[in-house]
């Protein structure tokens, strides 16, 4: 199965609280950070509730 590498991109000041909740179930804190999970629907679903604070590239193993 795939993976995918996301990186937090812009700062979840001053965004909805649900948004910066999704950031934290997804791992990720800081800026700059990245995490790596499998390509799941319930993660494309996440992914696209932060689109405009991440971004998001396919990985190899």
């Amino acid at each position: 199965m795939a993976k995918l590498k996301i990186t937090q991109v812009r700062s979840v000041i001053r965004q909805m609280a649900s948004q910066k909740r999704t950031m934290q179930a997804l791992g990720l804190r800081r800026m700059h950070q990245s995490v790596v999970h499998e390509d799941t629907p319930q993660l494309r679903g996440m992914i696209e509730k932060v689109h405009h604070l991440v971004s998001v590239e396919e990985v190899e193993g």
